[in-house]
């Protein structure tokens, strides 16, 4: 193969100012981030709400939340993509239609659409941990709780809730995981992140090899480090006796 390695093409200019294609990488990756912390928390607080709702004796709650689980998690990430980026936006009212289409930047608009995309999905997913985290508990704790006088809203939030997210930290490691490897997808909208500065660099350069092998290397990099600190805070939170079967 008649290949010309370059591994410093990393610090070669883009001709675009002063710019050189590791301050593009260093942009990609701030956009990465911004999307997948941004639907992270997005999925933490609607993941959070359903799967509570799952577990409420209030039919109407669990079928409101079934309904969202089974939609969101049977249709593909990158259609609802779509449907966030290219679909909805028209179907708003015309004033923000013009505050959409005019004030915002495309990559503006399609952080904002990666991110609401990606964070709904994986409410969905989410949804279904903490719904198996709070029934994984003895029943006996919420009846107890409720013969001590807590309402339903302090049932969950002193008792279940505490207790369920710490049973369910080694799944939430890998959906954290998932939803920065999942941001990826933004780049079929024009988001600006890794991927899409990446393709970018390799059009401009022809050096597709090393810029995929530093992607690859930096989403190593980052879903180690995301591993790493999810497994310390669940060595710190581990309740003894449930989650080591009674070794600790």
């Amino acid at each position: 193969m008649d290949y010309s390695w370059n591994w410093s093409v990393l610090f070669s200019d883009t001709g675009i100012g002063t710019e050189t294609y590791l301050s593009w990488i260093i942009t990609g990756l701030g956009w990465l981030f911004a999307i997948s912390i941004t639907a992270w928390v997005i999925a933490m607080v609607i993941g959070t709400t359903l799967g509570i709702m799952r577990t409420l004796p209030n039919k109407w709650a669990r079928g409101i939340a079934t309904t969202y689980v089974t939609i969101f998690r049977n249709v593909p990430l990158l259609v609802q993509l779509f449907l966030w980026y290219y679909v909805l936006p028209t179907l708003m009212p015309i004033s923000m239609q013009d505050w959409w289409y005019q004030s915002l930047s495309p990559a503006t608009s399609a952080y904002i659409s990666a991110a609401i995309g990606l964070g709904l999905f994986t409410a969905a997913r989410l949804c279904e941990q903490v719904r198996t985290g709070i029934e994984s508990l003895p029943k006996g704790q919420a009846n107890a709780a409720y013969a001590m006088g807590f309402s339903l809203p302090q049932v969950y939030k002193i008792v279940l809730l505490p207790q369920a997210f710490r049973m369910i930290l080694p799944p939430l490691s890998s959906e954290l995981t998932n939803c920065f490897k999942n941001a990826s997808i933004a780049s079929l909208v024009g988001a600006a992140e890794l991927i899409t500065q990446i393709k970018t660099a390799s059009e401009y350069t022809q050096n597709t090899f090393e810029f995929l092998t530093y992607a690859t290397i930096l989403y190593l990099i980052i879903n180690l480090l995301l591993i790493f600190g999810m497994n310390t805070l669940e060595k710190k939170l581990r309740i003894p006796g449930m989650l080591t079967g009674g070794k600790s």
